[in-house]
This record gives C-alpha cells, sequence and structure tokens, in this order.
C-alpha cells in the first residue's frame, strides 16, 4: 500500500497534528513502509496457531473479585461527591453537551 503526500496532510490534520509542508513526503515514504511491513505479515500462515496474551507461557494468580466501599468502609455516597462543584440527590451535575 502506498501513502501519498495528500493522505498524510489529510490524517495530520485529523489527528490535529500540525506538520510543515517539507515534512510531509519524507512521512509519506516512512509510513509506506510501514504499511509494507503489515502487508507482509498478512502473508503469513497462522492457521491452527493458539492467540496468546503474552509471549511467556505462565498463568498469573488470580485474586477473589470483592465489592469494596472505598477506604471509608461503608455506603457514603456523600462523601463521594462531596467536592463535586455541583450535585443534585447524590449525583454530578454536569453541563449538557449534546444539543
Amino acid at each position: 500500500m502506498s501513502i501519498d503526500k495528500d493522505t498524510v496532510r489529510k490524517v495530520a490534520k485529523l489527528a490535529r497534528i500540525a506538520e510543515p509542508e517539507e515534512r510531509l513526503e519524507p512521512l509519506a515514504k516512512e509510513l509506506s513502509g510501514i504499511m509494507g511491513w503489515i502487508e507482509q505479515l498478512n502473508e503469513v500462515d497462522v492457521e491452527g496457531v493458539e492467540a496468546m496474551a503474552s509471549t511467556v507461557d505462565v498463568q498469573l494468580p488470580m485474586r477473589e473479585d470483592v465489592l469494596q466501599d472505598g477506604p471509608t468502609g461503608g455506603h457514603q455516597p456523600e462523601n463521594v461527591v462531596a467536592n463535586a462543584p455541583k450535585t443534585e440527590d447524590h449525583f454530578f451535575v454536569v453541563p449538557k453537551v449534546v444539543e
């Protein structure tokens, strides 16, 4: 896959990354090289290979999943919202962000 200068410019704009014009061509070549390596990985036959979560075959110890109310103990919703600028019935009140 070949990435051109216009694609790099568009991706940089979407990512809100300011790149000078003279850096676009070298970045396009570098990204094209990376995409080439990714395409090579697609050619590898992985039929019958199990997915791995780690490269080391170690079983990590599991702890029991226990519900905790925090360091103060007990169900104290007023402590949770104590530092909030605005609350209502133990809920955080935030400004509306969607019309």
